[in-house]
């Protein structure tokens, strides 16, 4: 007999239908538009006027509703009460108080600044500020629906556009696999965390699964569940072995409960009662271990040694141990050395370590650089046939949005844009990569990146939309050809502003996530930011005291060609595109082919300063590391009231390159560059500029690089006097 809905599910269908006709209404096709002037505030805040009547029309809407909502409710503050002297004194306090923090903020970090080439940051989008402000009065909690009815629908419409952004399939009737899913996260952190979580609970599943219907009389009868193993062959889950459970494919696992279902008619409700106590979600390793045969060891997980800090965090926190993230060094280009993974996957193999995931790291934050996702997927294959299989995980927290620079417009656009910076695709490597995202089991894109987005706006992605229920702790209602009600009880988070999802959803609905809007963007960016390296690695003289060597090297030197060769590439890059307008540049078929091949894989440039002392090249990494200390000191803003945004001509970042993360032949291989001795460990300091800003080279005026060139040639010159003067007197 079939059981009644709760109260709570009858909410939650009445609500699902509801939004169905709310996602009809806000799913508006054709919209966006096509001018990168009018997306943005701009340097010298030239569309002040344009956000002041975005702001005020949001405030007004706002307070018109409260007003007119419940028209016979009673007010509260009366226009007598507004003459008191107690209430004006609050007046005059509120404005004080503003006052006060208005001013401090004048010390903040020029993000939207030409002179701003430091972290991932710059202006955000005209449409997301005032859909955050328009609904941040409002203050819904996308924890719950019932919290947020309207930007519950506005976060699901979100994670489908970056899913489709993204090459995952959003459409229930296809024959192309599963249907994607995506939400709103606070950052990429917990993107990430999420997503290991997720593969911890899927690498366990089956191991649960066989457990529960061993053990339990009401799912004995699913033994004969026929299951298709990592290496192609077909068993039962019964005959199954735990090293065999442990490498099922990611749709083989999440298939599970809907073949017991449809095979067995094992309802889902009951399978989710009895599976409370044997999964890794509420028993913990020590619990399910019981369940694994012996010889097996603790699961690992492998990333480039690149990867962001969130991913040891998420290993320590989830009870996987950050010592159990294996990561794998990096080739001369900073990318995931493909041979070293295999070699670790073969020694995970060897040993009976199950590997939950590889993380491909698409865009570091330092060097910008792409992993080689393409070769991670064909390995994977490899080791498929070997019994051995784990989940690949895209973090493209900064780099997910430059998908859109391939994704063609579903538009007419203008053939007219108001600046003329050329947009420039990614290089063949790239490209390539960005090719096979779509194969990746789950994808961190954060808007708040290079989506140009308010913070907190992270992003996870699923290839296999059932995958969240993993991470789910209250079952969710199954919705055939529906919507979920909520999409707070999946993630880590418990509240959260439905403000982010609205932030996202207006900026995508008028900069369109293909070549015509965050393609336009980024595609400036990458020109921009090929200029700015070709002028950096320019800017010394022979008899300047310093040299400056960028990480990213000159495509030259990346194919091994010889010294004239190379030299060659460089006064090219001298002559033919640091001087010449973005119009000269675009005119020179060669310049044209040689940009994509410049600099990073995207628009991070990283690079390092030596100096000279009486014409002879320092070789001490000690010195080195003060010199580019100092003059990452000078070109940045540090908190306190002697310290002013005005007194800061540039702004750059700051990292180094450790032998722990990097191995030691990589940091060797730069110092030798450098012009160092490598008889020791130490780590070298570099430099490290962003260039999110797509007009830096077309502004009123002109070019602005020449200006940022001009202004690290003098600290430069400047640091480096201070540091051999002192030299000297020692």
């Amino acid at each position: 007999m079939k059981q009644p809905l709760t109260s709570h599910q009858r909410f939650a269908r009445n609500l699902t239908q509801q939004h169905e006709e709310l996602l009809s209404k806000l799913k508006v096709k054709g919209t966006g538009s096509d001018d990168l002037a009018g997306w943005f505030l701009g340097p010298k805040a030239e569309n002040t006027e344009l956000l002041q009547t975005l702001i005020r029309h949001a405030l007004d809407n706002h307070c018109n509703d409260r007003k007119n909502l419940y028209p016979n409710d009673p007010v509260y503050v009366t226009e007598e009460m507004k003459q008191t002297p107690e209430y004006q004194e609050t007046v005059r306090v509120l404005k004080e108080k503003l006052d006060v923090l208005l001013q401090q903020l004048k010390g903040s970090v020029p993000f939207w600044s030409y002179r701003w080439q430091s972290h991932m940051n710059w202006d955000t989008t005209l449409p997301s500020m005032a859909g955050y402000f328009g609904t941040m009065l409002y203050n819904p909690n996308n924890v719950a629906a019932e919290a947020s009815p309207v930007t519950t629908v506005l976060e699901m419409i979100v994670g489908d556009e970056l899913c489709k952004m993204l090459g995952y399939n959003i459409s229930d009737e296809t024959t192309l696999g599963p249907k994607a899913w995506g939400h709103i996260t606070c950052d990429g952190s917990i993107a990430n965390n999420e997503a290991m979580w997720a593969a911890r609970n899927l690498k366990y599943y089956a191991i649960s699964l066989a457990a529960a219907i061993k053990n339990e009389p009401l799912l004995q009868k699913a033994g004969a569940l026929k299951i298709r193993l990592a290496d192609g062959s077909v068993t039962t889950i019964a005959e199954a072995s735990s090293w065999d459970l442990l490498n099922l494919s990611v749709d083989e696992v999440l298939s599970l409960p809907d073949r017991l279902n449809a095979e067995f008619h094992i309802s889902l409700d009951l399978l989710n009662d009895i599976m409370e106590s044997y999964s890794i979600q509420n028993i913990g390793f020590d619990g399910v271990n019981k369940y694994v045969d012996s010889g097996i060891k603790p699961p690992v997980l492998m990333a480039a040694s690149t990867c962001h800090y969130s991913w040891p965090k998420s290993a320590a926190v989830l009870g996987i141990g950050a010592n159990n993230l294996i990561k794998v060094y990096v080739d001369e280009n900073a990318r995931l050395h493909i041979g070293r993974l295999k070699e670790e996957l073969q020694n995970a193999l060897d040993n009976r370590m199950p590997v939950l995931m590889v993380v491909a790291v698409i865009g570091t934050t330092e060097e910008s650089a792409v992993d080689p996702l393409k070769d991670i997927i064909e390995v994977r294959e490899e080791f498929r046939k070997q019994g051995l299989n784990f989940v690949i995980h895209s973090d493209a927290a900064w780099g997910g949005y430059f998908t859109a620079i391939l994704r063609k417009p579903e538009r007419q656009i203008s053939n007219r844009f108001v600046l003329y910076t050329p947009t420039l695709t990614m290089n063949a490597y790239v490209t390539e990569q960005y090719a096979h995202i779509h194969q990746s089991d789950s994808i961190t894109i954060d808007p708040h990146k290079a989506g140009y987005i308010p913070y907190p706006a992270g992003g996870l992605c699923y290839k296999n939309g059932a995958m969240r229920n993993l991470v789910a702790f209250a079952a969710p209602v199954v919705y055939h050809g529906g919507v979920d009600p909520t999409v707070g009880i999946y993630g880590l988070e418990g509240s959260k502003p439905g403000a982010a999802a609205a932030a996202a959803y207006m900026s995508h609905q008028v900069i369109p996530l293909d070549q015509s809007g965050y393609g336009q963007i980024l595609g400036k960016c990458l020109f921009n930011s090929k200029r700015l390296y070709s002028a950096f690695i320019t800017m010394a003289e022979p008899d300047d005291p310093f040299i400056i060597v960028p990480f990213q090297r000159l495509p030259a030197e990346k194919n091994g060609e010889g010294p004239d060769k190379i030299k060659q590439q460089y006064e090219f890059i001298k002559e033919e595109i640091v001087p010449k307008t973005n119009e000269e540049i675009m005119a020179n078929p060669q310049a044209v082919a040689l940009l994509p091949e410049l600099g990073s894989d995207q628009i991070i440039i990283t690079y390092t300063f030596n100096f000279k002392e009486n014409g002879v090249l320092n070789k001490s990494v000690d010195k080195l590391n003060e010199l580019n200390l100092n003059i990452f000191e000078a070109l940045s803003l540090s908190p306190g009231e002697h310290d002013h945004p005005s007194r800061t001509p540039m702004y750059l970042t700051q990292s180094q390159f450790d032998n722990e993360s990097y191995g030691k032949s990589f940091v060797d291989d730069y110092k030798k560059r450098l012009g160092l001795s490598i008889d020791n460990d130490e780590p070298v300091n570099i430099l490290i500029s962003t260039t999110m800003n797509p007009w830096l080279t077309d502004t009123s005026e002109g070019n602005f690089i020449p200006e940022l060139v001009k202004v690290l040639r003098q600290t430069v010159l400047e640091q480096v006097e201070k540091l051999v003067g002192a030299l000297e007197e020692a």
